[in-house]
């Protein structure tokens, strides 16, 4: 059964009303909030240094919120989903585990950034600075790849759920929202399942009528899955290259405070945790227990394997739970994902685009106006590439998660090389291309080779199963830690720091010129004050130390706990859930998804409390005084 032979739960002008609507209602409201920002706070969204990096001056509440929205792709509920439904509990766990750490141990670059790079734009700036011309484009290959490959699988992801079913923070807060609208009625009011222990039983009945090759007695309720933790392990590698190597993220550090960037990324990987975590325990373990259903999409045949890998399990899943309502739930939510992730990408392409090919190639001498134009012109040029390699993937046969298994394997020789640029002084030139590149070689022959060995011949089928694509994975990431490691210390040349640090020193940030129609106001003054706070860090490198050895043992620490002292002790005693134990799974996973909103939505806002109620009285205040000034 292909998916297209499964009857629509909605019409199609329902997907046109909430993909052009929608659109068009959040491009009015920014709008109006960039007006508000121009008319009564320090930073102009019409300067390139607010338009790429906010003027370097976010809080660390809104980092952790916009990280959360960059991170939540489509492949983030549409994956994470149909592990779920593949594996069992252990899928939705190793997807979150998996993809956690990498914003966890970026909280380490996002300092060093701080320290060694203050002023850069993208990490290839320092790339150029630190290795020239040929390290700065093999590394633009890189990391344009990965913003590609990005791309390509929010648009795949997106466009299948749109055809089958027909701005940051308030993209997370409508992504909280219905996720827990979902876990709410799949074990609290849903007659269909309504309890833990409904659930429980259900996916026991499960495992009995389809049990998981691989899994301890076929059961969907253990965390003893072979398959899942292979998919844990691809997870790890993929993950660290479409944190390390995607702009999106260097982007986030460089635009947060300097004295507040690593609580950001420690509290956006943790409250993430719970995105994936909690959706696909919910609608994923939920298409699972409902399959044998009439009111399941495909009843009364299993979903079929396109149907599986194209990411539908979430939403049959949420159309057998609440039928039209749930469906349009689920597209809205997936549109809040799919559009605040592009958004990022775009910013970031725009960024990569703007400052290392065009002002650093084309026209070193540009000016601000020619900066933000380029930047404007860039966004344009990259949605037309996104749109044009989903359609190219579509067309040849190529879904969501043969391009999510596949990713790592392309990009992954590149993550130590470029995490080492800005961490390690004893990275040479040589080592950082040898590393990318030989990673890359060896990426791909161990992937075709294991393909080839296992199943006899080269297919998109045969090149995305677990055993290629896990090989192709490792041998990418560990020879490019290898190599690049190797090469530069067969000819030590350690780097001195300063040379970045003093990166676009003469470039004035918008925030310090003087303007007089704003110098008054409450807001004005208040951002000066973190102004004056963040450089005298940035002056100071020394000042980040204490949290640099944050970064480090929060990291290291809850990597150990969720990549090992939780799974791997299950994994091998080979536990089954009891009654019991899942239901204290299923309340662990409420209360992660409460903490990850309150941080999320609770805590921007509490940072900015005061802020908003001086922008009421600017804005009142600021009224009169620009009618009491007009004398003409």
């Amino acid at each position: 059964m292909s998916s297209a032979s499964v009857a629509t739960v909605l019409p199609v002008g329902v997907g046109y009303g909430v993909v052009v609507g929608i659109g068009f209602f959040f491009a009015a409201l920014m709008c109006g909030l960039s007006w508000i920002q121009n008319r009564y706070t320090k930073y102009s969204t019409k300067t390139s240094e607010e338009f790429n990096t906010a003027s370097r001056s976010v809080k660390p509440g809104l980092i952790a919120s916009g990280i959360v929205s960059a991170w939540t792709w489509a492949a983030t509920l549409l994956q994470s989903s149909t592990v779920a439904y593949e594996y069992g509990v252990a899928g939705p766990f190793w997807y979150a585990a998996g993809a956690t750490v990498q914003i966890l141990m970026f909280s380490i670059l996002a300092c060093k950034v701080k320290q060694n790079a203050p002023r850069c734009h993208t990490y290839l700036e320092i790339i150029y600075v630190r290795y020239g011309c040929v390290a700065h484009w093999v590394f633009i290959f890189f990391g344009l790849l990965t913003n590609i490959l990005v791309g390509s699988q929010l648009l795949l992801g997106g466009s299948a759920v749109v055809t089958a079913l027909t701005g940051d923070y308030s993209h997370t807060v409508i992504l909280m929202v219905v996720i827990l609208y979902f876990l709410f009625v799949s074990y609290a009011t849903s007659p269909l399942i309504g309890s833990p222990t409904a659930m429980y039983e259900l996916l026991k009945e499960a495992a009995v009528q389809r049990p998981v090759s691989g899994n301890e007695g076929g059961s969907y309720l253990t965390l003893k899955s072979n398959f899942a933790l292979i998919f844990g392990i691809i997870q790890l590698c993929s993950g660290s290259g479409t944190v390390f190597l995607d702009q999106a993220y260097w982007q986030r550090a460089i635009a947060s405070r300097p004295t507040t960037a690593v609580r950001a990324y420690i509290l956006g990987g943790l409250a993430w945790f719970a995105i994936p975590f909690g959706f696909a325990t919910t609608l994923g373990l939920a298409a699972v227990a409902l399959t044998d259903n009439p009111s399941f999409p495909t009843y009364p045949s299993p979903m079929s394997e396109s149907q599986i890998t194209a990411g539908l399990s979430a939403p049959f899943a949420a159309s057998a739970l609440l039928g039209k309502g749930g469906a349009v739930a689920l597209l809205i939510v997936l549109f809040m994902a799919v559009t605040s992730c592009a958004s990022a990408e775009l910013i970031a392409v725009s960024s990569v685009l703007t400052f290392d090919i065009y002002k650093t190639y084309i026209q070193p001498k540009a000016t601000p106006h020619q900066l933000i134009f380029v930047s404007h012109a860039m966004i344009c040029v990259f949605g037309l590439t996104m749109a044009l390699f989903a359609c190219i993937w579509n067309a040849i046969g190529i879904d969501l998660g043969w391009l999510f298994l596949v990713m790592g394997l392309l990009i992954g020789g590149a993550v130590f090389p470029a995490a080492f640029a800005i961490t390690w002084r004893g990275q040479t030139k040589a080592g950082a291309i040898s590393g990318a590149v030989v990673g890359l070689a060896a990426g791909l022959i161990a992937w075709l080779v294991t393909a080839k060995k296992y199943y006899g011949t080269l297919t998109v089928s045969t090149t995305g199963m677990e055993y290629p694509t896990l090989a192709g994975n490792l041998a990418a990431i560990m020879t490019g830690l290898i190599v690049t490691v190797l090469v530069s210390l067969s000819k030590p040349t350690p780097f001195d720091w300063e040379v970045t640090r003093s990166m676009n020193a003469s470039t004035v940030p918008v925030a310090a010129q003087e303007d007089s129609d704003h110098q008054d106001l409450p807001t004005v003054q208040d951002e000066e004050k973190q102004m004056r706070e963040d450089a005298a860090a940035l002056e100071e490198p020394s000042k980040l130390r204490s949290a640099f050895k944050l970064a480090v043992v929060a990291s290291f620490l809850l990597t150990f706990i969720m990549d090992f002292l939780i799974p791997i002790p299950m994994f091998l005693s080979h536990y089954v859930f009891s009654s019991g134990f899942f239901l204290g799974w299923i309340i662990i996973t409420f209360i992660w998804v409460f903490c990850s909103a309150a941080i999320s939505i609770v805590l921007p806002v509490a940072e900015a409390f005061g802020f908003f109620g001086e922008l009421l009285q600017d804005i009142r205040v600021g009224k009169k005084g620009k009618k009491g000034n007009r004398n003409v």
